[in-house]
């Protein structure tokens, strides 16, 4: 029998600071009619974000980017660890049980990364191997999935964790510009964790029956499309003095229109139909792009409703978007033992990332 890695846990984190959209435009004092219209017109209520305090005029104080940068640093490494320690929970584990951490982020670079310093921070045996993929962007997370997977197979019996940490108010610029309002009005600060592991548990201390009912992780399919590499950026800003991030108005079109072949190619050889599928989770990446995603594969509303749910609740958080969908659906206790899912991401690249599981 084939060994393939499970996922046995998940946990979520967000900063306590959440604002609905009115209340960004009012803190920031957006009078702009298309920005506004912008960020009211975004399906999103609220998000947690890490904003700076008010100025003499009222509104955030200016940040350089040494500032984002320190908050980066502070901000991903509180998150993630709240959401590697609501992950190890659920799996019934400790942090005695992590042989593999594996760290994503795109909202700030650092060396050492995120790895070393939450190792240090929570006294993990510093003989867990680590890896730190930075900069791939929204769909990393199942980059990084892939990678820990083939890991977890290699080796049976240790439990890995993929965290997911963005500090997506760190990589915030402003200015009048409706690229910055679009991008603005978007994003939110999050983090997320999911454990693996492949056959039974090597360690004794480790429930041999934590996440059992968790699904096999079969299969992964990419797909990247290089006429789209400029379609979104995080570059360097001569104007502003900082990095800022670029969406082109027609990647979500674009995402959609190969969102198809990249599924069609994840289920080939699997006898599996996408109305086979029970369980889409799809990564948040805004309401054109969920739209786009939605026609093409010919999905319900309904089979969405975790997707459109966190960014309702909380925009996108980059690359741990598609685990706050997995949490949803963990807690709604609707998935059976031999039905499917498929997750997917899509960011810079431009590039989609779909994962086949079976519980």
């Amino acid at each position: 029998m084939t060994v393939r890695a499970r996922i046995v846990g998940v946990g979520t984190a967000v900063p306590p600071t959440s604002y609905s959209q009115q209340e960004v435009l009012d803190t920031f004092q957006i009078t702009d009619a298309r920005a506004r219209g912008v960020f009211l017109n975004s399906a999103i209520e609220r998000r947690h974000l890490v904003l700076p305090p008010p100025g003499a005029d009222g509104r955030p104080v200016g940040e350089q980017q040494g500032d984002l940068l320190d908050k980066h640093r502070t901000h991903a490494v509180e998150s993630g660890i709240r959401a590697l320690e609501a992950c190890l929970k659920r799996a019934g584990a400790s942090l005695a049980d992590v042989r593999h951490l594996c760290c994503v982020t795109s909202t700030g670079f650092l060396t050492p990364g995120l790895s070393a310093l939450i190792i240090r921070e929570l006294g993990i045996d510093r003989d867990c191997s680590r890896s730190d993929i930075v900069g791939m962007g929204c769909n990393a997370g199942l980059n990084a999935l892939n990678l820990v997977a083939g890991w977890s197979v290699a080796n049976p019996g240790e439990l890995a964790v993929v965290l997911c940490s963005e500090a997506c108010s760190a990589a915030y610029a402003m200015d009048a510009t409706m690229r910055t309002a679009v991008v603005n009005s978007l994003f939110g600060d999050g983090a997320a964790a999911v454990a693996l592991i492949a056959g039974e548990p090597a360690s004794p201390a480790h429930p041999a029956g934590a996440g059992a009912d968790g699904p096999r992780i079969l299969r992964f399919a990419s797909h990247i499309i290089p006429d789209a590499v400029d379609a979104m950026r995080y570059d360097w800003d001569r104007d502003l003095g900082r990095f800022s991030f670029f969406l082109d108005p027609q990647i979500p079109y674009v995402i959609g229109a190969h969102a198809e072949e990249v599924t069609d190619r994840l289920l080939a050889g699997t006898g599996l139909l996408r109305d086979d599928i029970s369980h889409w989770l799809v990564h948040s990446g805004g309401k054109k792009v969920i739209d786009a995603v939605v026609v093409n594969l010919g999905l319900s509303r309904h089979a969405v409703r975790h997707t459109t749910g966190v960014l309702r609740d909380y925009g996108n958080v980059s690359s741990g978007s598609f685990l706050f969908s997995y949490e949803r659906l963990l807690e709604e206790q609707v998935a059976t033992p031999g039905e499917y899912g498929v997750l997917m991401t899509m960011g810079p690249g431009s590039t989609i990332e779909t994962a086949l599981i079976q519980w």
